[in-house]
């Protein structure tokens, strides 16, 4: 059988345990309901879009990444551990959750009329995955697997962070509001659907 790594045995004692709350997390909160009424001020509901995009996308790897752990009973792709206010999922804190639900009004608002997503988001990725190695050099993000870890970084740009920002240029640059929302929506709803299932009836997550 496969023994669980010690960062993941971690990692999951964090997981939704109430006394780890700091009152920071409510002044995060805060900075995210700004930078969102902001954007509605201005009635930009097309960065609004963009940044629920990569918040609920980033939801959708978590959910996969904890059912890695479920189905190796090892190990998840990455793991956080370390202080925190809040931990989700055994790869998810609210730092980190909040950070997501802005990174797609930036990436929005770096984008012109006219082409440079892909630039764009590839140069996104890439800064995203430094600061994952620095956090990973600190001790408090753990990568197990060979094909998704230091050495393979490249996989990461791609499937950790690069169709986050692709997924929001599209919700961004939906034709219609109508079509916009329904390419929110959709995520949203698988995501809801698999915390319900993996989460609520399997208790998976």
């Amino acid at each position: 059988m496969a023994a669980r790594t010690d960062f993941t045995l971690e990692a999951e004692r964090l997981v939704r345990d109430p006394a780890l709350f700091k009152w920071y997390a409510v002044a995060l909160l805060a900075f995210v309901i700004y930078a969102y009424a902001n954007e509605y001020e201005r009635r930009r509901f097309d960065i609004m879009a963009a940044g629920l995009a990569i918040w609920f996308a980033d939801w959708f790897n978590e959910i996969i990444n904890a059912l890695v752990l479920q189905a190796t009973d090892r190990a998840p792709l990455w793991a956080t551990t370390g202080p925190t206010a809040y931990q989700f999922l055994v790869g998810l804190n609210v730092e980190i959750s909040f950070m997501f639900a802005l990174a797609g009004i930036v990436y929005a608002k770096l984008l012109p009329p006219r082409g440079g997503r892909l630039v764009i988001a590839l140069g996104l990725s890439i800064v995203s995955v430094a600061v994952e190695l620095f956090l990973h050099a600190s001790g408090t993000f753990h990568w197990e697997y060979w094909w998704w870890n230091v050495a393979s970084f490249p996989v990461i740009v791609v499937f950790g962070y690069l169709w986050f920002y692709l997924f929001a240029a599209w919700v961004y640059d939906a034709p219609t509001a109508r079509k916009r929302w329904t390419r929110v929506g959709g995520l949203a709803a698988i995501d809801v659907t698999m915390a319900l299932v993996f989460g609520v009836v399997l208790g998976w997550l």
